[in-house]
Formats: C-alpha cells, sequence, structure tokens
C-alpha cells in the first residue's frame, strides 16, 4: 500500500497526521512529506487519514 499526496490541493493541516504519524509528517516549511510504504499495520489507520482529509488530496494506491 502507498499513498498518493496530490500537492496542488494539498494544505497540511496535520489531519492526516492525527490518524497515522507513523506515516506522515509536515516540516518545518509547512509540506507534507509520507512514507515511501506504509508499515505493516498501519493500512487501517492509513485509510482513515486519506479518508479525514479536509482537501480530498491523498489517494490510496497499490
Amino acid at each position: 500500500m502507498r499513498v498518493e499526496v496530490d500537492r496542488t490541493l494539498c494544505e497540511a493541516n496535520e489531519v492526516c497526521v492525527s490518524f497515522a504519524p507513523e506515516v506522515f509528517e509536515v516540516d518545518d516549511d509547512g509540506e507534507l512529506h509520507v512514507r515511501s510504504e506504509v508499515p505493516p499495520g498501519e493500512e487501517r489507520r492509513v485509510a482513515q487519514a486519506v479518508a479525514a482529509c479536509p482537501k480530498v488530496a491523498l489517494s490510496i494506491t497499490e
């Protein structure tokens, strides 16, 4: 499982970080970073983070 970020939509408001901080991180410049691979056991939390994104900037790819 991988997560794609549409940078034209992402506002880095950290909603995703609150669901899965092991996968999502916002740096000091306000840019969202996503781990290249979702760690085993984090799939459910990542799916919740993607669904909760207020700007619909995240998507899951296999």
